[in-house]
């Protein structure tokens, strides 16, 4: 079945509640440690515009959502203002199917497009090859390790930082 990529809306919120709060729950992919209530994901979801540099798309199948991918404010501070933070998250039973990388794409795509972002940072909690791969597949770049720098399940995770340029557009839209 056809997967499409487009704009999340409001109605999405409950499923992009549940995808994360699997996260948070089972892996160390996030360093949230409670579930969100959709009341409680709702001023996140608000963050988002339909344009402009702080982007929240899904991936969908008929009609549910299988992931998503967003780009939010670095740093509050406004010298940050043209870099963003990048972040995918993908229902585990649709893993390794090519959704990850096609929002990722499209994501990266929509930031090229977009004239006031410069540079796309990703944080990678350590081990997560997948992870690491789709990033570096899409040109971004290792450029650091904080060690032990989050506490979940007893114990300390690594995270790798990656960057992107995303001043230059370099990637085609995907058909």
């Amino acid at each position: 079945m056809l997967v499409t990529i487009d704009t999340a809306t409001e109605a999405d919120l409950k499923r992009l509640t549940e995808i994360y709060n699997y996260y948070i729950l089972h892996s160390h992919a996030t360093f949230d440690i409670d579930q969100y209530s959709i009341q409680k994901r709702q001023i996140w979801f608000q963050t988002f515009a339909a344009q402009g540099p702080y982007q929240l798309i899904v991936a969908r199948q008929a009609d549910k959502v299988l992931g998503y991918a967003s780009s939010t404010q670095l740093r509050p501070k406004p010298a940050y203002q043209t870099s963003v933070e990048t972040t995918i998250y993908v229902d585990p039973l649709h893993l390794g199917q090519g959704i990850g990388y096609k929002l990722y794409h499209t994501l990266i795509y929509t930031l090229e497009q977009e004239k006031t972002v410069h540079r796309a940072f990703a944080g990678i909690a350590l081990p997560n090859e997948n992870s690491a791969t789709l990033h570096q597949r899409l040109g971004f770049n290792l450029i650091g390790i904080f060690c032990e720098v989050g506490y979940k399940f007893g114990r300390y995770w690594d995270v790798a930082w990656y960057d992107r340029d995303v001043s230059s557009p370099t990637l085609n839209p995907l058909d």
